[in-house]
């Protein structure tokens, strides 16, 4: 049997051809996702084996509660650690944001990554941390370092000067040199690097550091060196060895790939499931093509196990043949998957790829195992056929009674389905980990039922089609004759695009939300604040203030307050010109009340309120930072909102309890508008300082949520597009046996004048067809489940509504009618260019 399965591949290799592909895709995935993580994780390895080598003891002061910011480290505490036994060196760093603009003026690297620090040379002249790749290391307060992704970004060279800015006006340093460093590659983040007591100046307190850690001489114990400067360190500081930082920054970066691999395995396993139906189809179609063979085969004293074994080696032969070359294709996913998360600033450090022994033998089990399962039911069914029906050509199709009874379980299942995605979606939070097994068991029932669906779907399009003439007749037969066949290959596409309609949905409809809430809070055309996370001196809305282009504006100054035993945040605003820059949806009250009552109302949202157990009307003593105390009246409770500060108070009454004035951030109202001429002019009247961020309610919109939500969906779009290609390649593998089955049928139609463009044109049709169906189910159950999602997300996402993108879904119908053309000329090539004669006289 074994001999005999050999054999029957090699005689249909070209029609295998095909149904290896799918599989070959799917294995790929799998071993590409496999290979990637590895790598990362290894490459986090190796870069905490580098970047933590001379670390023994890493010491950070605890929080400095009473001045309320984030301990230090002295420099005296520097030198008496420097002298213990066994201490060869000790570093002190310092950390804080500074951002960058390139030499064109833009502004460098993401949000929250402009990384700044210290460079501090050890004895030999060297910080180990920054290796310089090209200059010196800066010896005052006019020089930098930049790391080699930051001069990239900014095209600096040596010698150049840096535009930059810490917390104030934009600085000019010159550039003395470029280091290597980890932290920022690959992540669009940027490094600048000051001599130290620069960094201290800046970014800390002169004379202190953020941390220390100490390099142990060669033989000195780690923990004997962390247990003796802890003697010398403020009380409660967090001290690590070298060991257990090693260990602990390895498993988090282990269980961030976990959690990674885990994704992309799901998509591979979708694409699997997709190469199913194809292995499924093309293994039914091969069996009932070799209904006499098989008949002869148990004439001649084979048995039922026999005949199915013949079929499932075939299946294992292919298998391994697919899961070979998915293995070596998958090394090649691994390294686009790695260019995919550098090119959307990942982070992901660089190394060598690992391909694990563990890694080839999954390769091999894959294929192997998912081409054996989709083809135990075709192999069922051959063993199943009485020889004598077989040799006397008599091809029964399956029993009503079996038909009848799949629509019944498929529609038991959709129902189910249905309702079990209705409840969840409904039960807020708990749902969402129960969602998907109901989602499951409606895509499987559709699956299911759809051989039923398929004959009244496509006899709708029948009269769409007859002005093709005689082809536009027979395609919508030919689709119809076998319905179980046109059912699995429309399953197919059915899948991957329920996938993408229902991500599509979500995705829509929750940028629609944010954006049409941040125009109707934020009224301001431009919110400025910086890109470092940090506050913006007040001269920043001194200049907006007298600028002709802004009609109004009003800083955002904060302060933690004592009421009741709680601190609170109180943010000030100029009470006078807020109403021209936000519009909150009141509860009870108005943004009038912050210009009535002395300055002494308070304006809250709902989760302030309910947290608090405030009410309209009520009076709360109030505890100011500077120690003095007062009385606020709440007047006006506002509903939450992400654009919105939880508490407003007249800027009159809490700036003169401030310590420090400066602004979280400015709002301005222009005469122009949002537009980007608008936004320049801003720009340049704050001197292009890189350290400040103008956003209109679109790019609000964006930072709230949408730009990630847009960036998560073309990389599921990706991922998912493996699956959209094998569905595809089931389309061509259908048709091409098709066409062969069909052979004496289609020399039949040309002996009787069907043209050979007619030919053509009657395969491209109902591969459209085909393809329009299966696009069409998809659409609708994605549509319904992005429905569910969307009402599982709406907890968290204020101010959802279900918008369903009808631009898109037609284009995706347009790129199924395109599938299906394409996925059809191969077989219309094949049909048309059939010897008439030669078809006539096939079996």
């Amino acid at each position: 049997m074994f001999r005999t399965a050999l054999r029957n591949v090699l005689a249909h290799k070209a029609r295998l051809l095909m149904t290896m592909f799918a599989v070959l895709l799917g294995v790929a995935f799998v071993v590409g996702t496999l290979v990637f993580t590895d790598t990362v994780g290894n490459a986090y390895k190796e870069r905490y084996l580098t970047t933590l080598r001379n670390v023994s003891v890493q010491a950070t002061p605890p929080f400095d509660e009473k001045a309320g910011e984030p301990g230090t480290v002295g420099e005296d505490t520097l030198r008496r650690l420097q002298r213990l036994p066994g201490v060869a060196s000790v570093t002190g760093s310092v950390e804080g944001a500074a951002a960058v603009a390139a030499k064109d003026g833009h502004p460098l690297g993401e949000d929250d990554v402009t990384m700044a620090g210290n460079y501090f040379p050890q004895a030999d002249g060297k910080d180990n941390r920054h290796p310089l790749t090209a200059g010196r290391a800066p010896t005052g307060p006019d020089e930098v370092l930049v790391d080699t992704s930051t001069a990239d970004q900014g095209g600096y060279k040596v010698g150049d000067t840096v535009r930059l800015a810490v917390d104030g006006p934009v600085l000019h340093k010159k550039l003395v040199g470029i280091v290597r460093t980890d932290d920022t590659s690959g992540s669009g983040g940027t490094l600048v690097l000051f001599d130290d007591a620069t960094a201290q100046k800046l970014l800390l307190k002169p004379g202190h550091y953020d941390a220390v850690s100490l390099e142990a001489d060669r033989g000195a114990s780690e923990q004997r060196l962390a247990a003796e400067a802890r003697d010398l360190l403020p009380e409660n500081s967090e001290i690590n060895t070298g060991a257990q930082l090693r260990a602990q920054q390895q498993a988090d970066a282990a269980e961030g790939a976990k959690g990674l691999s885990q994704v992309l395995l799901a998509f591979a396993a979708i694409a699997l499931f997709v190469g199913i139906f194809v292995i499924g189809n093309t293994f039914t179609m091969l069996v009932t093509q070799r209904s006499q063979e098989m008949a002869l085969m148990r004439a001649v004293g084979a048995e039922r196990r026999q005949v199915t074994r013949s079929v499932l080696i075939e299946a294992a032969l292919l298998g391994l043949c697919a899961g070979a070359a998915g293995f070596l294709l998958g090394i090649g996913v691994a390294m686009g998957i790695r260019q995919l998360f550098a090119s959307t600033g990942s982070g992901f450090p660089d190394g060598p790829l690992v391909v694990a022994p563990g890694t080839v033998l999954v390769s091999f089990l894959v294929g192997v195992v998912v081409t054996m399962l989709a083809a135990y039911l075709p192999a069922r069914r051959a063993a199943a056929v009485p020889p004598v029906a077989a040799m006397s050509a008599l091809h029964t199709p399956p029993p009503v009674r079996s038909l009848r009874r799949r629509n019944a379980i498929g529609v038991a299942l959709i129902v189910i389905g249905v309702l079990g995605v209705v409840f969840t979606a409904s039960s807020g939070e708990e749902g969402r980990t129960t969602v998907l097994f109901p989602s499951v068991l409606l895509l499987i029932g559709i699956i299911v039922v759809t051989p039923a669906l398929s004959g009244p779907a496509i006899a709708l399009a029948g009269p769409l089609l007859r002005r093709f003439g005689v082809p536009g007749t027979l395609a919508p037969r030919n689709a119809r004759r076998n319905p179980r066949r046109t059912a699995s290959t429309a399953s197919a596409l059915m899948i991957g695009l329920s996938l993408v309609t229902g991500l599509t949905v979500v995705a829509v409809s929750a940028t629609t939300s944010l954006r049409q809430r941040a125009e109707n809070t934020v009224t301001a055309d431009f919110e400025i604040s910086s890109r470092s996370s940090g506050h913006l001196p007040a001269s920043v809305h001194d200049t907006l203030a007298k600028s002709t282009a802004v009609t109004s504006s009003s800083p955002r100054r904060e302060s933690a307050v004592g009421i009741g035993g709680d601190e609170v945040n109180l943010t000030g605003v100029d009470a006078r010109s807020i109403g021209d820059l936000l519009d909150p949806s009141f509860v009870s009250g108005s943004l009038a009340a912050l210009g009535a009552g002395g300055g002494k109302n308070l304006l809250i949202d709902t989760s302030t309120a309910d947290i608090y157990g405030w009410t309209m009307g009520q009076r709360v003593p109030v505890v100011y930072g500077d120690g003095s105390r007062g009385t606020l009246r709440i007047g006006g409770i506002y509903r939450s909102d992400e654009f919105l500060p939880a508490t407003m108070i007249p800027l009159a009454t809490l700036q003169p309890h401030l310590k420090k004035i400066e602004d979280t951030s400015v709002l301005v109202h222009t005469k122009d508008g949002d537009g980007e001429t608008v936004r320049r002019s801003l720009q340049r009247a704050l001197d292009q300082n890189p350290l400040i961020r103008l956003r209109n309610t679109d790019d609000l919109a964006e930072s709230a949520g949408g730009e990630s939500i847009t960036l998560l969906l073309n990389v599921l779009y990706g991922l998912l597009a493996m699956a959209v290609v094998i569905a595809v390649l089931g389309v061509v593998n259908t048709l091409a046996m098709s066409v062969f089955e069909r052979t004496r049928e289609i020399g039949m139609l040309r002996a009787v004048g069907l043209q050979p463009e007619q030919t053509k044109r009657m395969i491209h049709l109902e591969s459209v067809l085909i393809s329009l169906f299966g696009a069409l189910l998809g659409i609708g159950a994605g549509i319904f489940l992005g429905w569910a999602a969307g009402r599982l997300a709406s907890d968290s996402i204020q101010g959802y509504e279900m918008v369903i993108p009808w631009g898109r879904i037609a284009v995706a119908l347009a790129g199924a009618a395109l599938v299906g053309v394409v996925a059809g000329l191969w077989p219309a090539r094949r049909a048309a260019r059939l010897n008439v004669l030669t078809a006539l006289k096939a079996d």
